[in-house]
């Protein structure tokens, strides 16, 4: 689209919008004016009818002539009479219902009910209480009414007038307004016009000679300058950029070889670095390099995996064996912690430390944790499986998982460094997973973790540790999926016996462990234990400082 068209098309919504943001203000109040002049009117007419017949029940009742029929049937013929006097135009119609929707009477001798009028004038009569202006619909026209009710003579009285007279004024109105907008817009237009093509002239012509430069390539071209103000100045400073872009031509086509060179080390360097180093991190080190020298504390998830007995297994097997045994075992497990969200920090031997949670936060990083945990443990059933085809060695694991505070970055020396995380929630994560023998469990973790995954996964509370190196105490969890119903009970009566013997209530704490291992099974390693260490509770009664806390010495 040329300029012109979008000039038009940006400066004419603005016209318009102004005119009818002018007008529906106008119109707005006018027909607001004349509809409260019309209503007020209807009111006034209202009041003096209302007036007039109290002042006739005022005189019978001066005189004690309520009870005269007759009296009373002229005082109403008299307030019909008064109402007759009120209506100025064949428009207006005032009239008067009984408690039945009876017509008492009315100024318009020509106005017949219509068939659905006795329905009409009853659901009138019915209504408690009655609107300040409302619109009913009788005599088979629709009408604007006020209404009152008279109780000396059980009467509601309405003054209606028709719609079409009621409003008149304000169709005038609209009808002007609409006029006057549309005589607004095409003058508008018509200026808009010819001053857009007037401004917009240097700026064709200006188009025209680099259509022309483009074409034939010579920069030797120039711009002629109309006008002394900013479109000549346009073209003046087009006329200095032609000269000069010859100069910085060789320049240009220097940059544009040095950017396709950079452009190929980078992409050299991300497939080289992206085996090492997540692929987040190469992009915020890309993006801005000082800020990837700085390190930052983050509570994320740690986890830890190591392949228990790994001296036997690599006796009994060849080294290559061996070195293709790992890489499939690692193959497998690195893509489920990648599915998972999470990144690997290293290999330790034949270990893997991960962490969920940097350089990019998520809000479900602890259970992604967890669950590629028991992604890791069902994948190893799988890889034994394909061991045992080749008549190799299974590969047993543990892993063990933290949450907390650490320490993100990139650590170490200017010459190596690592994108690691480091701090005392690391190193218990590895020590939780050093407890997975001792306890006999393929996953343990932290309450740390528990609390962040809460009950979107079937937990079962181990024991209360103190690891090697630290006095204070931290409940162990392990996890399941797939657990059958009475399975997932007894796990759930575990964790309360659990309770009870934190709690000293031993006795208790017994009785219910022994129900889970009814379940559970005498090889169940977890309630055996527990029921030993309640029976030697039970002989012999702990300290008075004993808060369930065992004391681990070896890592």
């Amino acid at each position: 689209m040329k300029i012109r068209p979008k000039l038009l098309f940006i400066i004419l919504p603005v016209l318009a919008g102004s005119l009818v943001l002018v007008g529906a203000t106008a119109y707005t109040l006018a027909t607001r004016a004349v509809t409260r002049i019309a209503s007020d009117f209807l009111d006034f007419k209202a009041f003096e009818i209302r007036k007039y017949a109290e002042s006739q029940w005022n005189l019978l009742l001066e005189n004690n002539l309520v009870d005269r029929l007759d009296l009373v049937k002229a005082a109403q013929a008299g307030v019909a009479s008064f109402a007759q006097t009120v209506t100025r135009k064949t428009t207006e119609s005032v009239f008067a219902l009984g408690p039945t929707g009876s017509l008492e009477f009315q100024t318009l001798p020509s106005w017949e009910p219509a068939p659905a009028d006795p329905t009409t004038l009853q659901n009138l009569v019915e209504q408690e209480q009655m609107p300040g202006l409302f619109s009913l619909n009788v005599g088979g026209k629709e009408r604007m009414a006020v209404a009152f009710d008279f109780a000396p003579f059980n009467w509601r009285v309405f003054v209606t007038e028709e719609r079409a007279a009621f409003f008149a004024d304000v169709e005038n109105i609209t009808l002007a307004t609409l006029i006057i907008f549309a005589a607004a817009i095409l003058l508008g237009s018509s200026l808009i016009l010819f001053f857009v093509g007037k401004v917009t002239r240097p700026i064709v012509q200006v188009s025209r000679v680099m259509q022309k430069v483009i074409e034939t390539g010579d920069l030797d071209i120039q711009a002629p300058v109309t006008f002394n103000d900013e479109v000549g100045h346009m073209s003046h400073t087009f006329n200095l950029m032609t000269k000069e872009l010859n100069r910085a031509y060789s320049r240009i086509k220097t940059y544009a070889l040095d950017a396709v060179l950079s452009q190929r080390r980078e992409r050299k360097l991300r497939q080289v670095f992206q085996k090492f180093v997540p692929q987040e991190v190469i992009d915020r080190f890309i993006q801005n390099p000082e800020s990837m020298l700085v390190g930052e504390n983050r509570e994320l998830s740690v986890l830890f995996s190591d392949i228990r007995s790994f001296t036997s297994i690599s006796e009994a097997m060849k080294p290559d064996e061996l070195v293709q045994s790992l890489n499939r075992y690692f193959d497998t497990m690195v893509e489920l912690i990648y599915t998972r969200g999470g990144v690997i920090d290293k290999y330790i031997g034949d270990a893997i430390m991960a962490f969920f949670g940097a350089p990019v936060k998520h809000d479900n990083d602890a259970q992604q944790s967890l669950e590629a945990a028991l992604d890791m443990v069902e994948a190893l059933e799988i890889f034994n499986q394909g061991q045992r085809e080749r008549g190799a060695p299974e590969f047993k694991i543990g892993i063990g998982i933290n949450y907390g505070l650490v320490t993100v970055g990139n650590i170490g020396s200017e010459r190596k460094m690592d994108y690691t995380v480091i701090g005392d929630m690391v190193n218990l994560a590895s020590r939780l997973e050093g407890q997975t023998k001792p306890y006999h469990e393929q996953i343990i973790f932290s309450e740390f973790l528990q609390e962040k995954v809460g009950p979107s996964i079937p937990t079962r509370l181990l024991d209360c540790i103190a690891v090697k190196g630290k006095k204070k105490g931290v409940r162990i969890y392990t996890a399941g999926r797939n657990l059958s119903e009475m399975t997932l009970k007894a796990w759930k009566a575990h964790n309360q016996a659990m309770e009870l013997y934190y709690q000293r209530r031993f006795e208790e704490a017994l009785h219910l462990f022994t129900r889970v291992r009814e379940v559970l099974g005498e090889q169940d390693y977890h309630t055996a234990e527990m029921i030993g260490r309640c029976q030697h509770y039970l002989a012999h009664p702990p300290a008075e400082d004993w808060n369930g806390v065992e004391v681990k010495t070896e890592k």
